[in-house]
């Protein structure tokens, strides 16, 4: 009998483009119900999916803060949420909400 081989799977690697990577936060933005954390995790995916030294250049942050604040592990401050949106090339919007 053969054994089937399994491995995780990683978000990151399916993430090529900027318009993958919009689509993505965005889906886990409807989905988080209020979890900073998994938003800061999403990112995290996003960063890793970029590089994670590029974006912590470009953030303006160390690649270890980088890696502890995107790690869904707890919710960063919400400057370290626009540093690294900003270095991912994509932007925050709001739109009105159904009531």
């Amino acid at each position: 009998m053969t054994k089937t081989v399994t491995t995780r799977y990683d978000v990151a690697e399916h993430l090529r483009t900027t318009e993958e990577m919009a689509a993505y936060l965005e889906a886990c933005l409807e989905e988080a119900d209020g979890d900073a954390a998994f938003i800061a995790k999403a990112l995290g995916d996003i960063a890793r999916a970029k590089g994670m030294a590029q974006v912590a250049r470009d953030a303006g942050l160390s690649r270890e803060s980088l890696y502890k604040a995107l790690s869904g592990e707890r919710s960063p401050g919400f400057d370290t949420i626009l540093k690294v949106i900003g270095a991912l090339g994509l932007k925050l919007h709001a739109e009105a909400g159904h009531s």
